[in-house]
């Protein structure tokens, strides 16, 4: 918890310093009441003036409303306080979390880190709110209440003490009984998250598979399970409101009681002395429990702003595995080698990509192809270093990835992933998207947008460029989306463009068009394409053939045909004879 802490600024450290002073003052305003109350009840006793009760009373009335101000002063600066910290921690794990690794990610999972960003620092958030004002305070006023009836009367101190030692042994039952439930909250919350996420991603699945049924049986069961811990929680901190007012209750009845008795008892002055005390010890008692009740309820959010403290230092402590290096430029322009390269998964026993190696010099297209699960779209997405690799290197114009600056390395590259991504932005914004785009024309938008022919279904739309796209591209087809999505890496105008299974939601005619215009528009750059269509690579400078992680195949599309098995089998297909030739 102390290690979130230290990430508050100066300003906020000098309101928590402003905010002990003025939680101080209240104290101190607060205990001067009871002294008040004493000497308006002597007056009253002794047929005092009723010049000298207003006096008093005026004072009292004083301090009531310098402690009623200075509580808003407190109440502000902790929430000022705690919304500055909530925004300070969401952006520190917000920003940590997009320098992740596809590795670190999946570690957490994206549901997890949901929950982490919100509902935790959230809980944080309150502790920060209530407990500034709490944690300072009831120590204080229960001290300073302790000192004032110090020796006043043994009996009334000893009906208190009875009182707070009950109070203990409920704070102790309640504490060792949540907080072990506090934290398989914070787990049932990531799962319920990650089971409406993926019912709401995969939507169309479910009502086309007429699952509805199961996946609400999944997701009562999360909720189900989540409301029963929140339940027993809740009902166990339900025990401490009544349980404080009963005993509060008691305690007042038993001073009273103790006090008619010792005045009875008593005999000339004393009575009005024991009168006094009871009055007094009465307030002052009322004000210990109120303190200790503070720090009963401290505890008990504690545990789960502990928890949720725990879970954001997880991931604030993570040490990305992908570091950036220094270098911004190669020593070549164009040129991607592939070097011995393998790579397993995290906590994979096999190698999906094993031992690759050739070389893409500048202009040039280079093809993947292969069965399902052969590695092709692994072996494009080692480039970006979206994970590294797990032996050998990968060369970007002469310069092994690793020792790229990450910014520098992205800069070079325009990537098209497999299934194309939309924001919730206009055309033009989707487009020109990234901050290495800021020089970005509409000029140069609409050239992006005629070489992925997209111009026509585009031009369509409401208002042209500028029509919106919902998030997902729900309100556009796939085809559309994979061209919006081609229209962005060539706005980016790279040094090399990876298209991992870009063209295939496109129709045959509209393949053909989007890769002739891209030919031309790319002739400066090194393309390299995964494809599941042979169509889509008859053209390329070399094709790769990959089988189980393994390269079985390389050279242009007519020699494969004569010495690659694997090749020939894809091809024959997918292509009648003419096409073959």
């Amino acid at each position: 918890m102390l290690k979130l802490f230290k990430n508050l600024g100066k300003k906020e450290f000098l309101f928590i310093f402003i905010s002990i002073l003025f939680i101080v003052v209240q104290v101190l305003l607060d205990l001067k009441l009871p002294d008040y109350m004493e000497n308006i009840t002597t007056l009253v006793q002794t047929g005092g003036n009723s010049q000298e009760i207003l006096k008093q009373g005026f004072y009292m009335l004083s301090c009531a409303f310098g402690s009623l101000a200075t509580s808003f002063i407190v109440g502000y600066l902790a929430t000022y306080i705690a919304s500055h910290f909530g925004e300070i921690i969401r952006g520190k794990v917000y920003r940590k979390v997009l320098n992740f690794s596809m590795e670190e990610i999946k570690e957490f999972s994206v549901s997890s880190l949901i929950t982490r960003t919100t509902n935790d620092v959230g809980q944080v958030q309150m502790l920060i709110s209530f407990g500034l004002q709490a944690l300072i305070k009831a120590p204080i006023m229960a001290v300073f209440a302790i000192l004032k009836i110090a020796g006043k009367n043994m009996q009334f101190s000893i009906l208190t003490f009875i009182a707070v030692f009950l109070l203990l042994i409920l704070i102790t039952i309640i504490i060792f009984t949540v907080i072990p439930k506090f934290k398989i909250v914070q787990k049932l919350t990531d799962n319920l998250n990650r089971i409406t996420r993926e019912n709401l991603t995969g939507i169309r699945v479910v009502r086309a598979f007429n699952a509805e049924d199961y996946q609400n049986n999944k997701f009562n069961e999360a909720n189900q399970e989540l409301t029963n811990t929140q339940l027993f929680n809740q009902r166990v901190m339900g025990l401490m409101q009544p349980f404080m007012s009963l005993l509060m209750s008691t305690l007042t009845l038993a001073i009273y009681v103790t006090g008619s008795i010792l005045i009875k008892e008593a005999v000339g002055v004393n009575k009005l002395q024991i009168f006094s005390d009871m009055i007094v010890f009465s307030s002052y008692a009322i004000q210990v429990i109120m303190s200790f009740m503070m720090l009963v309820m401290i505890f008990l959010i504690y545990p789960r702003a502990s928890v949720s403290a725990k879970r954001i230092l997880e991931v604030l402590e993570t040490e990305n595995k992908i570091k950036s290096g220094t270098k911004k430029e190669g020593k070549e322009i164009g040129t991607i080698e592939f070097k011995n390269v393998s790579f397993k998964y995290p906590d994979a026993e096999e190698c999906i990509i094993k031992n690759i190696s050739f070389k893409a010099k500048l202009g040039e297209t280079i093809a993947f192809i292969g069965g399902t699960g052969s590695g092709k779209s692994t072996l494009v997405n080692l480039i970006p270093r979206f994970y590294d690799v797990t032996s050998g290197s990968i060369l970007i114009d002469g310069v092994d990835i690793r020792d790229y600056d990450l910014e520098s390395l992205h800069k070079k590259i325009g990537y098209v992933p497999q299934k194309a991504v939309m924001f919730r932005d206009t055309v033009k914004g989707n487009v020109s998207y990234g901050k290495s785009l800021n020089k970005i024309t509409d000029e140069d938008i609409k050239k992006a947008l005629d070489v992925s022919q997209a111009t026509e279904f585009v031009s369509k739309m409401s208002d042209g460029i500028n029509s919106f796209i919902a998030r997902g591209g729900t309100n556009v087809s796939g085809g559309q989306k994979q061209r919006l999505g081609v229209a962005r890496a060539v706005a980016r105008r790279p040094e090399f463009y990876i298209f991992d299974d870009t063209f295939s939601a496109l129709d045959y005619k509209t393949d053909y068009n989007l890769r002739k215009a891209l030919k031309k528009y790319t002739k400066n750059a090194t393309t390299l394409i995964v494809a599941s269509r042979v169509g889509t690579i008859l053209e390329a400078d070399k094709i790769i053939v990959l089988d189980n992680g393994e390269m079985v195949g390389e050279g242009t599309h007519q020699e494969l045909l004569q010495n690659c098995p694997i090749y020939h089998a894809i091809a024959i297909s997918q292509l009648d004879e003419e096409e073959l030739k």
